[in-house]
């Protein structure tokens, strides 16, 4: 059968879009982003590392649009990566399923390193634990606001004796000095929380939009909840969104997001204050159909890519060429 990439100009991406690859050892100076593929942090025994492949799907989905990068993107209102941007893809971040520990360490050390640099990490993910060790990375460089997107809130103090798996992703997030405003958007059905782990979040103080809510009022209140002015970390769990967009999940939820909800989201998060970072978890590339998995969580991805590059554009039209070192 015919590849038909090729009808857009597209091909087979070894990296994200196609972008130069790199070392972390060696990232070039004012890259403005660093694509990191992070395909298992702390799987459950009895689950396994269900995302391993994420991070090579999503690049291959890249590919279509590999050639066209620097073309206008109607939904940014530009071009993808527009002239004087630079990303960078800093490839997958060694792991080992019977090593979670030494998994969180390079996580951590890797986007370190990217945040060191000046840039913002954009993490391919890989298992819903993967947050954790991401947003521990920015240990002093808060508040950050953290907006999710996920149909289960996370909040499990642990499982089986786990502290730092899937199900206790936002509740470790929580326990970080750096977090601050903390928005949870999509929750829906029935997960692994208990009564005690919804009252834990309440007392916290986050803000949770259900799906339901989003559906009848549409996504602006969750912009609304955004503090003016504020660092942003953006964190999608593919289950966040509707089966019909979204169908490469564990375990599929009708309702949720839809992509255009998405891109809102991001969209309006841009206009709220800086995203600083970005992940998108348990995207199964096993459980996908037809792609159409692959292609969402890309695409929801080159569009905050998008929305980033073109803050940091600004950014440095307004000071003259200098771009903060301090944060991304």
């Amino acid at each position: 059968m015919a590849d038909m990439r090729a009808m857009l100009g597209g091909g087979v991406a070894a990296t994200f879009l196609g972008v130069d690859d790199c070392t972390l050892d060696h990232l070039p100076d004012g890259c403005d982003i660093v694509v990191l593929g992070a395909p298992c942090a702390t799987p459950y025994d009895w689950v396994g590392p269900y995302c391993k492949d994420a991070p090579g799907a999503i690049r291959h989905a890249s590919g279509t649009y590999a050639s066209s990068r620097h073309h206008h993107n109607f939904d940014l209102d530009g071009p993808q990566v527009p002239d004087g941007s630079l990303v960078v893809d800093g490839a997958d971040i060694g792991w080992d399923a019977a090593t979670p520990a030494a998994n969180r360490d390079a996580i951590r050390a890797a986007v370190r390193r990217v945040l060191a640099a000046g840039a913002v990490p954009i993490v391919l993910g890989g298992d819903d634990s993967i947050p954790i060790p991401v947003l521990q990375a920015y240990e002093g460089r808060g508040p950050l606001t953290l907006v999710q997107v996920d149909a289960h809130i996370d909040w499990r103090d642990e499982v089986r004796g786990e502290r730092w798996g899937l199900s206790s992703t936002m509740r470790r997030c929580s326990e970080m000095d750096q977090i601050g405003t903390m928005i949870q958007v999509g929750r829906r059905g029935v997960g692994s929380a208990r009564p005690d782990d919804v009252a834990a979040a309440n007392r916290r103080g986050v803000q949770f939009f259900d799906a339901h809510d989003v559906d009848r009022r549409g996504i602006g209140p969750v912009i609304d909840a955004i503090p003016h002015g504020s660092d942003i970390f953006l964190t999608f769990d593919a289950d966040g969104f509707d089966p019909t967009t979204m169908p490469a999940v564990i375990g599929p939820e009708p309702g949720g997001l839809t992509y255009f909800q998405g891109v809102e989201l991001i969209d309006g998060a841009a206009q709220r204050g800086r995203i600083v970072g970005f992940d998108l978890v348990e995207f199964v590339p096993d459980n996908d159909v037809n792609g159409l998995g692959a292609l969402t969580a890309f695409r929801l991805i080159a569009h905050t890519v998008g929305r980033i590059l073109q803050q940091r554009t600004l950014s440095r039209s307004r000071v003259g060429g200098a771009t903060s070192t301090s944060l991304p």
